[in-house]
């Protein structure tokens, strides 16, 4: 498994964002659900060392959070809900920022890769600061993928995205859950149901299911995803 949560813990004062969660993932994309306020982004952030946990362990493809956080790092390609992007950069040349913090090989062969892999060809010579919030996403997106990471953790990556690009980006992150294991977090059930082969759903900081999306629904009298949720975290 590529990524291995065991007890996983954060405390905030006299709040426990993250209360002892467990989990394990492997090649696919993992659906991570839960409402506003649930742990979500505080799991991802421990994930990808930005936050050390309370108390408890998790692995990325081997190497510990707490002892080897540059390996995790080197592994793991982050899109943060916020997308922070240096706008006054050139898309290109934010990809070749980008490529030198990681030491690409070839830098300019997977620079090329990566833009035609996320529809970025038309746009790579304009300021990101000029781009459309939906375009914005895919440069986020793709400097997520740019070091070619085994875990991608990606949190709200369709949000601002028309009808159109959805369906891009959608296409994008059920080819990359064919060789990596991708954690998606999203409140578009929709999106859920199309790319995602399992679903862990988290409420006040502790997993209230997990299971693929197949044995959701027939424990749950075949109800939607969206039912399910609702009934789970309400």
């Amino acid at each position: 498994m590529s990524i291995r949560v065991e007890a996983l813990t954060k405390i905030y004062g006299q709040q426990k964002a993250v209360d002892g969660i467990s989990f394990t993932a492997g090649t696919g994309v993992l659906g991570f659900l839960g409402p506003n306020g649930a742990g979500k982004s505080t799991t991802m952030k421990m994930l990808t060392c930005f936050l050390p946990p309370t108390a408890g362990t998790a692995s990325v493809c081997g190497f510990d959070i707490g002892t080897h956080p540059l390996d995790v790092k080197r592994n793991i390609g982050y899109l943060p809900e916020s997308n922070p992007l240096y706008t006054d950069m050139y898309v290109k040349e934010s990809m070749a920022f980008v490529a030198g913090i990681h030491g690409l090989h070839e830098p300019a062969k997977r620079i090329a890769e990566v833009i035609e892999q996320t529809g970025l060809g038309p746009e790579q010579h304009k300021k990101i600061g000029q781009l459309s919030k939906g375009y914005r996403q895919r440069v986020g997106l793709a400097q997520a993928i740019l070091h070619n990471p085994q875990v991608l953790i990606l949190d709200e990556p369709t949000s601002g995205l028309d009808p159109n690009q959805l369906v891009g980006i959608r296409q994008l992150i059920t080819e990359l859950g064919k060789t990596k294991t991708i954690i998606l977090s999203t409140h578009i059930m929709q999106e859920v149901e199309a790319v995602c082969n399992q679903v862990i759903i988290i409420n006040k900081g502790t997993i209230v299911a997990n299971d693929s999306l197949t044995n959701l629904r027939e424990n749950n009298k075949g109800n939607t995803l969206e039912n399910i949720f609702i009934s789970l975290t309400n």
